[in-house]
């Protein structure tokens, strides 16, 4: 059907060798074309999408119509996934209990304690449950409910609205939010009181369930020094008893907190960060001039800890707040020591709550 039909692709210039003739010209196209096929030719092959190397034109036409508007009838003849027969659900017809979108990107208004509201740049996942006789759900309902109320300020109440609006929209039982951020914070050295801006990563975490329970969850990491208490006390003797200088260990070390708001009650980022370094006290620092690093020094030599201690210390401050319902806390220290990481992990033990199956260490470096 396309025998004839001869396009250019790219030119090819006349031989300037003497004896060798140029390839003839096609009067429709500047330039030149490849000749007619002959007998002793290899089959042709066919392409659908785009023109051949013998210049044949595809069956397929490619093309974008930036004009076109669909009408209101146009868009109710479009396919509904949505709409399909039963039979049509691949594999086990049981229900999916989390189904949706991960990492969609925006930024969104966040009330610090002083009051000052900040924009930040937020990943956002949303899920919902899925019936058994459900093929799927319409995705980009999720996204669009969500920017209905992306110019609100980020509290619990705003993240139960948005749930709300999954449940009925997305007609579901169960809804899911989490949305984290890189959260910014200013703190002073230890001796100068120079202030730098500390990064801390968190996420805020609501979940919907079928009884009607609205749960609300925060996911903190707190950076800090561990210096190890036996290496200090190893150091020391090889100094008092044979004059031997010697340098402890330590690394720089995370602490991951994820707990659960008490109903009612509010605790601030700005909190949870304070809880932290009351227990922990050796916060890795920012701004730093020798005597700031002198005093870091001495800090991790006041509170030397192992990462048995570190889960204790932390678990001693929060299981004392009211305003946090549960948590868990996992620990890891990155040893100078060894090519390995030491960890831990502990929970408050709320019958029902957290429990301490956590083993994603490998998210804990830092």
């Amino acid at each position: 059907m396309w025998e004839g039909l001869y396009a250019p692709t790219l030119p090819v210039r006349p031989s300037s060798r003497r004896g060798v003739k140029p390839l003839p010209r096609n009067p429709l196209f500047r330039g030149y074309v490849t000749p007619p096929r002959t007998k002793n030719d290899p089959p042709m092959k066919q392409m659908y999408l785009h023109r051949s190397n013998r210049g044949h034109l595809p069956p397929v036409k490619r093309r974008y119509d930036k004009k076109f508007q669909p009408s209101a009838a146009y868009r109710a003849t479009l396919p509904d996934m949505m709409e399909v027969a039963h039979e049509t659900i691949s594999g086990a017809h049981i229900p999916i209990q989390q189904v949706g979108i991960h990492n969609f990107k925006l930024p969104l208004k966040y009330r610090t304690k002083a009051g000052k509201v900040v924009t930040l740049e937020t990943s956002v996942t949303g899920t919902v449950s899925l019936e058994a006789e459900l093929k799927g759900i319409n995705m980009s309902r999720i996204m669009r409910t969500f920017y209905e109320h992306k110019d609100g300020v980020t509290t619990g109440e705003w993240m139960g609205r948005i749930l709300k609006s999954y449940l009925r929209k997305v007609k579901t039982k169960d809804a899911r939010l989490k949305i984290a951020f890189s959260y910014p914070m200013l703190r002073p050295s230890l001796r100068t009181k120079l202030a730098g801006y500390q990064f801390y990563s968190v996420a805020f975490e609501g979940v919907m369930t079928r009884d009607g329970r609205y749960r609300r969850f925060i996911h903190f990491d707190f950076v800090y020094s561990s210096a190890c208490p036996c290496s200090a006390e190893l150091t020391e003797h090889a100094r008092a008893q044979r004059g031997a200088y010697g340098v402890p260990h330590s690394q720089r070390s995370k602490a991951r907190i994820t707990l659960e708001e008490a109903e009612g009650k509010k605790i601030w980022i700005e909190d949870v960060h304070a809880l932290c370094l009351q227990a922990l006290q050796t916060e890795t620092q920012v701004m730093v001039k020798r005597e700031d690093e002198q005093a870091f020094a001495e800090l991790n030599g006041a509170y030397l800890k192992f990462v048995e201690d570190a889960a204790r210390l932390l678990y001693l401050r929060f299981d004392r707040d009211r305003r946090i319902a549960d948590f868990r806390i996992a620990c890891s220290h990155l040893e100078s020591l060894h090519s390995h990481d030491a960890v831990s992990v502990i929970c408050k033990g709320v019958k029902g709550g957290f429990t301490a199956d956590f083993m994603d260490f490998g998210s804990l470096l830092c």
